[in-house]
């Protein structure tokens, strides 16, 4: 491999895994932040009240985006045996 296609492998990898997990952190982030403002607004100050709805949600994402997720990293084997073959 020429260092050209050893960058370019490794550029599609981490967009394949940007991809990847886009749809959790996003989720992450919004769940965090509307229950930080559900916090701020009736003054409750409690740690553990964000755990368990960001697991819940993040968990429900995970599910449906596991499909994409096959998906994005079966064109990425597919890629790479393609790859493999050519060299």
């Amino acid at each position: 491999m020429d260092p050209a296609s050893t960058i370019d492998f490794a550029r599609t990898s981490i967009l394949v895994l940007l991809e990847i997990i886009a749809p959790s952190m996003l989720t992450a982030l919004v769940v965090g932040l509307g229950i930080g403002l559900l916090q701020a607004v009736t003054q409750i100050q409690e740690q553990t009240l964000v755990f368990v709805p960001k697991i819940v949600a993040i968990f429900l994402v995970m599910l449906l985006a596991l499909p994409f997720a096959g998906a994005a990293m079966n064109g990425l084997m597919i890629d790479i045996a393609g790859r493999i073959a050519a060299y």
